[in-house]
């Protein structure tokens, strides 16, 4: 029998050579953190007060100028006491004087129990320190001749912070590409270092392409759409840290685009374009890219395949496909990443393993990115389906559920990699 369609295997093989020959994953990060690389020069650094630099990547490794604790101090409030006054039935030690936070303190002599407030500096001869709780009577003495309090014997070592357990003068304190958040930045206070270099934020022109696209708020006209993109990645970016310069909605013709980016891309460090970037007859972006050296190439990702990658007039250049959850997962999966490991910031997701609440099929031959709601028991629940237009579902979500290439079907159950957004 003749086939109603005799060129149907030959455009399954052209199918298949197709996605055989696209882009991995991991291969077209490489390419964007490589484009990006120079953001990373030490011209594009700066010295900020701790307090300025919340969310930024450290320039420089950190070693430690002081041990934390410079001192050894007291955990608890109680007494100071030598292990070896004390034996193991318990003994009646004499009151020394106090010893306040934040003081000099006195050596203890032996027979004796300083009363101690907690961070307070262990006098010479002490060893240990018996929370007051434990004293009878079970309430600080004023020191004199007949002040004794009853304690109880204790191991040496017992609620003292020994100086430099947390860290030894010298020890590196925060790695050269460190995220600092407040835990980083209270670190370097500790250590009394006031101010930090850092890498400088990234400046991205963001525009979104299409005639049929309009603002938010305006009319919306037979076969018109709203721009959801310029809004998801606006406020994407700038979660992440990242300046950026919003250039409106550019029309479909590309000579509008060209005139648009050189007028408003003068001070940005990267362009970044949604839609437009596929194999269709309109495609504005590439039209606009023709005489730049830009590659319009596809990625063996789903959603997110069609991407573009090069620099227009000198310009780092990233364009990401039109449809929401592709232009956010484009962002997601090449160019936070990249800033990462080149900035130190945003910090990068934190993958978690997870296991599915429902089977999944994905293309063999891609890596997909499915939405998803991580659950306190453990589970991960997918939101909507594989499409990329699904933004109610993307909004439901608080997780992106990562099916590497090679997999096509996991049951329910089945353990997956997960980011939490």
């Amino acid at each position: 029998m003749t086939s109603p369609h005799p060129h149907g295997h030959l455009h399954e093989a052209v199918h298949r050579d197709a996605a055989h020959r696209a882009r991995s994953v991991a291969d077209h990060l490489a390419a964007v953190t490589e484009l990006l690389r120079p953001l990373g020069a030490q011209a594009r650094t700066e010295v900020l007060p701790l307090s300025q630099a919340l969310g930024r990547g450290l320039v420089h490794g950190v070693l430690a100028p002081v041990s934390l604790p410079p001192f050894a101090n007291s955990q608890m409030d109680g007494y100071a006491i030598r292990c070896s006054d004390v034996p193991d039935g318990g003994a009646e030690l004499r009151v020394a004087a106090p010893v306040p936070a934040g003081a000099g303190a006195v050596a203890l002599a032996p027979g004796m129990a300083a009363p101690i407030m907690t961070g307070a500096m262990i006098p010479a001869g002490a060893d240990a320190v018996v929370p007051i709780e434990r004293a009878a009577p079970d309430r600080f003495l004023a020191p004199g001749e007949e002040a004794a309090v009853q304690l109880p014997a204790t191991e040496p070592g017992t609620f003292v912070r020994a100086a430099g357990s947390d860290i030894t003068a010298g020890e590196r304190a925060l790695a050269a590409g460190t995220f600092l958040g407040p835990a980083q930045l209270g670190l370097l206070a500790a250590l009394g270092i006031p101010e930090v270099t850092v890498y400088q934020p990234v400046s991205v022109l963001l525009v979104t392409t299409g005639d049929e696209v309009v603002e938010p708020g305006l009319e919306l006209s037979v076969g018109k759409i709203y721009d959801a993109n310029g809004t998801l990645l606006e406020t994407a970016m700038k979660q992440a840290g990242l300046r950026v310069l919003r250039a409106g909605i550019s029309t479909d013709n590309p000579k509008e685009l060209q005139n648009l980016l050189r007028s408003q891309g003068v001070d940005a460090d990267l362009i970044v374009t949604t839609g437009g970037v596929s194999k269709g007859a309109y495609e504005v972006v590439r039209q606009a890219m023709a005489d730049q050296p830009v590659e319009f190439l596809h990625v063996a990702m789903q959603p997110g395949g069609p991407q573009g990658i090069g620099t227009f007039d000198g310009i780092p250049f990233l364009g990401f496909p039109g449809n929401p959850v592709s232009c956010l997962v484009s962002f997601e999966m090449f160019l936070r990443p990249a800033l990462s490991a080149l900035l130190g910031a945003p910090a990068p997701r934190l993958p978690l393993r997870a296991r599915l609440r429902h089977a999944l099929t994905s293309p063999e031959h891609k890596h997909q990115v499915r939405r998803g709601s991580l659950q306190p028991d453990g589970t991960v629940q997918l939101e909507g389906g594989e499409s990329s237009h699904l933004m109610h579902a993307l909004a439901g979500s608080n997780a992106l559920v990562h099916v590497p290439e090679g997999v096509s079907a996991l049951a329910a159950g089945d353990e997956v990699e997960v980011w939490m957004l």
